[in-house]
């Protein structure tokens, strides 16, 4: 017996068994039925998708993710004879992996044929978050932040011209020169201000016009992807918050861009964040003066957008590691994926999973459609598709390292990676309350968009009386402006309608079915798996078909 056992498991001390083997190379868009299935319906390109979704599960792709995450970015500020760089350095890895992201077209999609639009450009781009967060979420920030910066770049036609070519390009350059001699070119952010934090009326970066243009003196707390060729940020002018876009190299010489420190960070630690200074530095009006919080919101819209797809991602590929574990793992004498607990944690983790894909994506689509109703509906729904996602992303990520037992706590697997970044996208561009405070805003300020949301939760009625009930109560409670201290109860609820919504019309009936009676009954706890009542069964088999 012992003969039949390869000689790689028989140690001096034990024969290693009943581990799982190392999984390997992974096709991310193949086996994952509802993305695929979301990705049709929102008119994406699937040919594009499953070409990248096998590429970013191969198994080098996830040793380049950890290997980019082991040597962090490191600062120099200074060359060997004592002149200025500025500069981050990074594990080649990095550069690999947003080779190719941005190969692939995840910033570009959208706006290959601009001013026309791509059909399902949005969709796709949504789905490349989706995919490149299971991969190596890091990388997502630079890649994102060129893809929003798009369209805030139309308020200034000249500068548009000279960068939007860069930004859309397939070819990755790294290199330290002007934008205009670069094959590609990724755009960062700059806006938040030590004193200000989300609140960016406090911001005292000031602008100045001079003989040779406008130049910016202050500092930025923080400076997400400071190697980026250029940072869209905000300065005070006479006339108020202004936004512009400032170039980190000029015609022969560094900008006068100082970095301070880079953040060190929880997570997303592929990626630099860093503390920058300008020091006059020579920046490209956008759009109109005093009008820099509506210009550079533009850019925060399509953000947000990514901040709501991302933790889909994330759930994902935590769920993967799960259920690849559980499927080879036994315990007292079972597989732990026979075990009726187990099955029942799982298949209600993978309701949040399969939540987050179908309100995701309806917003995505949302983001492509052109009438106005369209544009309405992407303004409430990606708030409420962002509030959502990420906060159910912690739990469900902690529930599938807690499904590998000591295992999932060790960096061997890519729980404690995942379990790291699962905070950030609630954070970024907008933080919980943020969001809840824009919702009542946007819902308060834009009739359409309220009527919108309302066609989009009525459109579902009729099918599951439950559905009925929770969208009858919640309209009940809130049957005119929502007070501000009950905005989380609001949103919760909405997003959750919403969400609901989707599925009733869109997933097969046991996930929309236990969706309702998970999220939106009265039988659930507080936790996961207390609802009870879940077809365990076609749920996990979506999850991992076979």
């Amino acid at each position: 017996m012992t003969d039949s056992i390869p000689a790689e498991h028989r140690l001096p001390t034990h024969d290693v068994a009943n581990q799982p083997a190392v999984a390997g190379d992974r096709d991310l868009w193949a086996p994952d039925v509802a993305l695929r299935e979301a990705v049709a319906l929102g008119g994406g390109d699937p040919a594009v998708l499953a070409v990248q979704g096998a590429v970013l599960g191969r198994a080098d792709v996830a040793e380049a993710a950890r290997a980019a995450n082991r040597v962090l970015p490191e600062l120099r500020l200074f060359d060997r004879g004592g002149r200025r760089l500025d500069e981050v350095t990074f594990h080649p890895a990095y550069h690999d992996l947003l080779r190719l992201g941005l190969g692939a077209g995840y910033a570009a999609l959208p706006w290959e044929t601009a001013p026309s639009p791509v059909p399902g450009g949005h969709v796709s781009h949504a789905a490349m978050v989706y995919l490149h967060s299971q991969a190596e979420p890091g990388t997502c920030c630079p890649m994102t932040m060129t893809y929003a910066a798009i369209p805030a770049l139309a308020a200034a036609p000249e500068v548009a011209d000279v960068w939007v070519p860069k930004l859309t390009s397939r070819d990755y350059d790294p290199s330290v020169r002007p934008v205009a001699d670069k094959r590609g070119a990724t755009l960062g952010m700059a806006m938040t201000e030590k004193q200000g934090g989300s609140d960016l009326r406090q911001t005292i970066t000031r602008a100045e016009a001079t003989a040779d243009g406008w130049r910016l003196w202050g500092h930025k707390w923080f400076c997400s992807a400071p190697m980026s060729d250029g940072f869209l940020t905000l300065a005070q002018t006479g006339k108020g918050l202004t936004c512009f876009l400032v170039p980190r190299w000029l015609a022969g010489e560094r900008n006068a861009i100082h970095l301070m420190r880079l953040k060190d960070k929880l997570g997303n630690r592929a990626n630099a964040s860093a503390e920058i200074e300008y020091h006059g530095a020579l920046a490209n009006l956008i759009g109109d003066e005093g009008r820099g919080i509506a210009t550079i919101l533009t850019m925060v819209h399509h953000t947000r957008l990514d901040t709501a797809m991302a933790p889909a991602g994330l759930m994902r590929a935590a769920l993967a590691e799960a259920m690849h574990w559980v499927a080879n793992r036994t315990a007292f004498q079972r597989r732990l994926i026979d075990q009726p607990l187990m099955r029942a944690v799982l298949a209600d983790l993978a309701l949040d999973w399969e939540g987050a894909v179908a309100l995701g994506f309806r917003v995505a689509q949302a983001f492509d459609g052109a009438a106005e109703a369209d544009r309405a509906f992407a303004r409430i729904s990606v708030a409420l598709a962002k509030f959502l996602a990420n906060k159910r992303c912690i739990p469900v990520v902690a529930e599938a390292m807690e499904a590998l037992g000591g295992m999932g706590y060790v960096e061997d697997t890519r729980l404690p990676l995942l379990y790291r970044e699962a905070p950030l996208n609630g954070i970024w561009e907008g933080s919980g309350n943020v969001i809840c405070l824009d919702i009542l805003r946007t819902l308060a300020k834009e009739p359409l968009a309220a009527e919108t949301l309302a066609a989009e939760l009525d459109a579902a009625k009729g099918t599951d009386r439950r559905y009925d009930t929770a969208l009858s109560d919640a309209r009940a409670r809130w049957p005119g402006a929502v007070p501000e201290a009950e905005a989380r109860a609001f949103a919760e609820r909405m997003a959750t309608l919403l969400t609901a919504a989707q599925l009733i019309r869109h997933a097969p009936a046991p996930v929309a079915e236990g969706y309702v009676l998970a999220r939106l009954g009265r039988e659930g706890g507080l936790i996961h798996a207390t609802a009870g009542g879940l077809d365990t069964g076609a749920i996990l088999n979506r999850l991992a078909p076979g």
